[in-house]
């Protein structure tokens, strides 16, 4: 009998292993990034598990938009995003709660999507936006050439700013952008992009950033890059150097103070050791049982 229900539980060890597996096969990490009806970030290259939300078979853009409105909308999915089919494809109507007809913007690693259909993999950049010039739709997808870096405190880093376009026969191309100004953490800083759309900038302190940018010529849907900036090595070394000189301190006050306190018992008024030193007073006891002992063998002699 034991051993037909170590079967059944091996069995089912098994079978909980393969659900498992089968379930990490059906997700998949990605990044998404979403930029409001205001132009700005209300996600950031959020990283986050992307499932078949919508039930078709397949890892969509569809899928990790909706995911991201379930986790960090609020009110869920329902309350900020939308959807309808075109003769087009799967299209958005609502995204981060705007409802503006077919105005939205969405990028799969940086390329234009032909519909939320179209499939993401593993560590895939998903961008959705909503456009803000409803008149021209004027606003410019760009992204800077790395997603993330990592740095240290006054090391100079560089990347490149590039948006997409199109040619004189309406080819998609890619072109630099220059003039444009470098946002962290939604500050401007006085660094801009040069004529090959490439800035240098230092960290002086450490942490995690979002770098961001903003242009006065042209309406840009803002880029993400995010910065690991790890603080100098030195300030380990520094802050326990501290301790250790804080320590010897203690330790040198603690050692004055006992030898203050052995000097005052030494050259008081009288020379009883203080409360709590009993020291002095055994020394005394076992030197008079010493003399009495003494005495006692000299009396046993002289008495033969």
């Amino acid at each position: 009998m034991k051993k037909v229900i170590v079967s059944v539980l091996s069995i089912l060890a098994v079978s909980a292993a393969c659900g498992v597996s089968a379930a990490a096969a059906n997700e998949e990490l990605v990044y998404v990034t979403i930029a409001d009806a205001n132009g700005e970030l209300a996600l950031a290259a959020q990283p986050m598990w992307c499932s078949d939300a919508d039930g078709d078979g397949a890892l969509t853009v569809n899928d990790a938009l909706y995911l991201a409105h379930e986790q960090f909308y609020e009110g869920g999915a329902a309350a900020g995003y939308g959807t309808s089919r075109t003769e087009f494809g799967l299209g958005i109507t609502k995204l981060w709660g705007a409802e503006q007809g077919s105005s939205y913007g969405y990028c799969v690693n940086n390329k234009s999507a032909m519909s939320l259909e179209d499939p993401v993999s593993h560590a895939a950049f998903v961008n959705a936006y909503v456009y803000t010039d409803l008149s021209g739709f004027s606003d410019t997808y760009c992204y800077f050439d790395i997603n993330d870096i990592s740095t240290s405190v006054g090391d100079t880093y560089t990347f490149t700013l590039t948006a997409n376009s199109y040619d004189e026969n309406w080819n998609p191309i890619t072109v630099p952008v220059e003039g444009a100004t470098i946002v962290i953490d939604g500050e401007k800083t006085d660094w801009k992009t040069d004529a090959q759309g490439s800035v240098t900038v230092t960290f002086e302190k450490g942490g995690q950033y979002v770098i961001s940018a903003v242009s006065d010529t042209q309406i840009l849907v803002p880029p993400v890059c995010r910065a690991d900036v790890a603080a100098p090595a030195t300030t380990t070394t520094e802050a326990a150097t501290t301790t250790q000189a804080a320590t010897t301190t203690t330790v040198t006050t603690t050692a004055t103070t006992a030898a203050s306190a052995t000097t005052t018992g030494k050259g008081g008024a009288s020379n009883v050791p203080s409360t709590g030193d009993s020291t002095g007073i055994f020394a005394l006891a076992a030197a008079a049982l010493t003399s009495l002992g003494a005495l006692a063998i000299t009396r046993r002699r002289d008495e033969k």
